[in-house]
C-alpha cells in the first residue's frame, strides 16, 4: 500500500515535526511502500500534484533538520470542501475526482495534519469513503497554535508559541522598565475566538514576574470604560504597565475590524492593540504604544519547545499506527495524565467531536474582573514549553529544511 499526508491551516513550529513523524514511522512499517506529500493540502490530492517524498527526505540528518524547520514544508490551504449529502449529488465531482487520484496512486490512508478547519475535512473525506464503499482511510493530525482543538488535551505548535510569547513579553518588560516616565505597553496575541496565547502569558510568575499587570481574553465580554479604569487602576501602582490582549474581543469600538473573511468564514483579525493604544492615548494621556506580535507567533523556531517538537513527531507515528489498525475518521489526541510529572498518552478519536469545534479557556481560570488569571493555569502551561531544542546553525541564522 502507499499513504499520502497533507498539511493544512496556519503555520506552526511543530507541523513538519508531524510529517516527519508519519514518514519516520512509514519506513519502519512493513506493507507501506511510497509515501507521497501532497502540495498545498487537499488542493493537492485535486489537482494530482503529489511528491513522492523518499527522494526529497534521504537521510537521519534531512529528518532532523524538517523537524525543526517551521512552517509548512508542503505548503498549506484554507480549503473548504463542499458538502455532499446522500439526498442529492451537489459537490460529489470534487470528491470523485479526490477518490480518483487516491485510488490512482494506490493510496490507502491519507493523513491530515491541521486544525478545526481541517479536521471538517477529514470528516467529510471519511464520510464520502463509507457512503461510496471504499476501504481508504483518513486519519487527523492536529495542528494550531490556538489551542481550541477540543477533546485532545493539547496542540502541537502551541507550546512553541506559548514559549515565544512568553519570552517576547519578558523582553518587553524589561524594555519598559528603564524610563522614568509612566506608560503602558499593549500587547496585541493571536487567538481568533478562544484566548489561549494571551492567557499564557500568566505563566512570566513562574520567574517572578508581576507583568503582564493585565489580560484579556475573548471568553470574558470586553467593555473599554472598565479597560479604561483597569488601566488607570495599575498605572498608580506601577510606572510601566503591561497589557495582555487577545486579538479576538470584541471591542466597543467602530471601524476595528476589515470585515473579510476567509473560505471557512473566519473573519481576518488585527488592529485592536492600536485601537486600544489611541483610547488610552486619548482618555489617560500617558505615553503608549501597541505592539502587534502577528506572524512571529506561529513559526519562531528559534525558541520553540523541545516537549512541543517530540510531541508533534510522536503524534504523528501514531497516526501511523491507528491507520494500520484499520481506523478511520479519527484524529490522534493527548490525554494528560498528570502535570507533575507530566505524562501523556496519545489516543484516537472520533474526528466528528472536532470538526468545526472549539475549545474554549475554562472560565474558573479567569478573575472575577475578567482582567487576568489565575496560577491555576500555570500547571496547564509549564510543562508544555520546557525543553531547548539543538538548533542547526549556519552563520549564525537558523538552518531550514527546503523541498
Amino acid at each position: 500500500m502507499n499513504i499520502a499526508v497533507a498539511q493544512s491551516g496556519g503555520p506552526t513550529c511543530a507541523i513538519n515535526a508531524s510529517l516527519v513523524g508519519v514518514f519516520r514511522q512509514a519506513l519502519k512499517t512493513q506493507g507501506i511502500d511510497a509515501v507521497f506529500g501532497s502540495k498545498c493540502g487537499i488542493e493537492g490530492i485535486i489537482g494530482d500534484d503529489l511528491i513522492d517524498l523518499k527522494r526529497v527526505i534521504r537521510t537521519n540528518e534531512d529528518m532532523e533538520l524538517l523537524r525543526q524547520t517551521p512552517a509548512t514544508v508542503l505548503g498549506s490551504c484554507r480549503y473548504k470542501l463542499p458538502e455532499c449529502t446522500y439526498e442529492d449529488n451537489n459537490g460529489a465531482e470534487i470528491y470523485d475526482r479526490i477518490f480518483g487520484v487516491l485510488d490512482k496512486h494506490r493510496i490507502e490512508a491519507l493523513f491530515y495534519i491541521g486544525g478545526n478547519d481541517s479536521m471538517d475535512t477529514v470528516q467529510k473525506l471519511s464520510e464520502y469513503a463509507t457512503r461510496i464503499g471504499s476501504g481508504i482511510r483518513f486519519i487527523g493530525i492536529p495542528k494550531t497554535i490556538d489551542n481550541d482543538l477540543p477533546v485532545t488535551d493539547h496542540t502541537p505548535g502551541f507550546g512553541s508559541a506559548v514559549k515565544y510569547v512568553c519570552a517576547s513579553v519578558q523582553e518587553i518588560i524589561r524594555d519598559s522598565s528603564v524610563y522614568s516616565f509612566d506608560s503602558v505597553t499593549i500587547i496585541e496575541v493571536m487567538g481568533r475566538h478562544t484566548g489561549w496565547l494571551a492567557a499564557s502569558s500568566c505563566l512570566l510568575r513562574a520567574n517572578e514576574e508581576v507583568a503582564p499587570h493585565l489580560i484579556y481574553l475573548p471568553e470574558s465580554e470586553f467593555s473599554t470604560e472598565r479597560f479604561l479604569e483597569d488601566v488607570r487602576a495599575e498605572c498608580a501602582k506601577h510606572r510601566a504597565v503591561i497589557v495582555a490582549v487577545s486579538e479576538g474581543i470584541e471591542l466597543d469600538i467602530s471601524g476595528v475590524r476589515s470585515g473579510v473573511s476567509d473560505n471557512f468564514g473566519h473573519m481576518y483579525l488585527s488592529g485592536v492593540g492600536r485601537a486600544l493604544e489611541q483610547l488610552v492615548r486619548d482618555e489617560i494621556g500617558c505615553k503608549v504604544r501597541s505592539i502587534e506580535l502577528n506572524v512571529m507567533q506561529r513559526c519562531s523556531s528559534h525558541i520553540c519547545s523541545k516537549t512541543d517538537i517530540d510531541e508533534a513527531e510522536a503524534i504523528g507515528a501514531e497516526a501511523v499506527k491507528a491507520a494500520m489498525r484499520g481506523e478511520t475518521g479519527v484524529t490522534m489526541v493527548f490525554r494528560r495524565i498528570s502535570d507533575k510529572p507530566y505524562v501523556v498518552t496519545i489516543e484516537s478519536a472520533d474526528t466528528a467531536l472536532m470538526a468545526n469545534k472549539e475549545k474554549f479557556v475554562p472560565r474558573e481560570w479567569i478573575n472575577v474582573a475578567g482582567n487576568n488569571i489565575s496560577d491555576e493555569a500555570i500547571k496547564y502551561f509549564l510543562p508544555l514549553i520546557r525543553g531547548e531544542v539543538d538548533i542547526k546553525m549556519r552563520n549564525g541564522m537558523p538552518v531550514h529544511f527546503k523541498m
